[in-house]
């Protein structure tokens, strides 16, 4: 089988749970090949998949929510660089449609442009989607009838509408606009514990809290910093690029220590509301303090999540911003269990799904 994978350019979440019901896919059948569409680095992908059966092809069919940083969006500059979508949709459905045509694909997955699945539908192509939201969700819980995000909404609607079947993510808003839904589980790898390893390559002290950072940047200012620097007997570990160079800070390699081992042998998370790491949060048994995310719809359905499946607190946005996160990291730690175990095993699942 022969399948054409598109990841929204918005984030890492959506792009580790693919890379998870990828490798499952694999996994299934030796013969599987599957080529990658969007904007990720080599760095990621090899970190998180054996890249003998993939391909990597860059291409962009969605703009997300443009940020500030991984916290704050800008809804103007989203709403003007989703509007350039919409005006070049029909040449990304022709193009997409001769990329197909000439590789031969078997089937089409998104998580979740909705131009590919246009045009897999103009191909009658089998075609799938994996999400916990939908775009046309987000802008209009963000436009608040704004009449200039109309054409965005439809695109996304009317895409959308040509899925035949939405493997549904836990922690999700209905997700009406596409026909035919079935739930799955979490699709999270639990990683493995390379506490001792890490302490010797990085120089942490193996008895310190080790705070896993999960941004792609932070707008933090030198006074913050300093306030991170003076939380005593604390190690702030990163994936490069992100790096800050502070006593307490280590930047790891992730292709020596991928994500899920790191996230493994760390003791906590502190990072913001986000559908991927809550998942690879409760694979790992790992508590989560978070921040507040207060201009993104989905937190309103994450939030809950976070609140019954981890131990975790919660970072009051302007007190994050000023470094002042030692309370909420020692009271995540200190939490008591959660309420249930998140439901887990969707990455198999998944794969038999869309190769059935």
């Amino acid at each position: 089988m022969n399948i054409a994978w598109y990841i929204t350019a918005h984030g890492h979440g959506h792009a580790a749970r693919s890379c998870d019901i990828i490798r499952a896919l694999l996994q299934r059948d030796p013969k599987t090949r599957v080529t990658i569409v969007g904007r990720l680095s080599d760095d990621f992908l090899r970190s998180r998949l054996p890249m003998d059966r993939v391909t990597a092809r860059e291409a962009v069919f969605d703009i997300g929510l443009v940020q500030r940083d991984s916290i704050s969006g800008d809804l103007d500059a989203t709403r003007e660089a989703a509007l350039a979508i919409v005006a070049r949709r029909s040449a990304l459905v022709e193009q997409e449609c001769a990329f197909l045509r000439g590789g031969a694909f078997d089937r089409v997955v998104v998580d979740i442009p909705s131009i590919p699945l246009e045009t897999a539908a103009r191909l009658g192509l089998p075609r799938f989607a994996v999400g916990n939201f939908s775009w046309n969700w987000i802008y209009e819980e963000l436009a608040s009838g704004d009449p200039r995000w109309a054409p965005i909404i439809t695109m996304y609607r009317e895409g959308y509408s040509a899925t035949d079947l939405l493997l549904r993510l836990p922690f999700h808003e209905p997700m009406e606009a596409f026909p035919r839904r079935v739930d799955i589980p979490v699709v999270a790898t639990a990683g493995r514990n390379r506490r001792e390893e890490i302490a010797r390559a990085a120089n942490c002290p193996i008895g310190s809290r080790w705070v896993l950072l999960c941004f792609a940047n932070v707008n933090w200012d030198a006074s913050a910093l300093d306030r991170l620097e003076r939380i005593k007997h604390t190690i702030f570990l990163t994936l490069r690029p992100l790096e800050w160079r502070r006593r307490n800070f280590r930047a790891l390699d992730r292709l020596k220590f991928p994500f899920t081992d790191v996230l493994a042998s760390a003791d906590m998370v502190l990072t913001k509301p986000g559908h991927g790491i809550i998942s690879e949060c409760a694979a790992n048994g790992k508590p989560m303090a978070c921040v507040e995310r207060r201009d993104f719809p989905e937190a309103r359905v994450l939030i809950p999540a976070i609140r019954r499946h981890l131990r975790h607190a919660v970072i009051e946005l302007e007190a994050f911003y000023r470094g002042e996160i030692e309370a909420a990291l020692t009271a995540a730690l200190n939490a008591p269990p959660p309420l249930e175990p998140a439901p887990l095993g969707g990455a198999p699942l998944a794969a038999e799904i869309i190769t059935g």
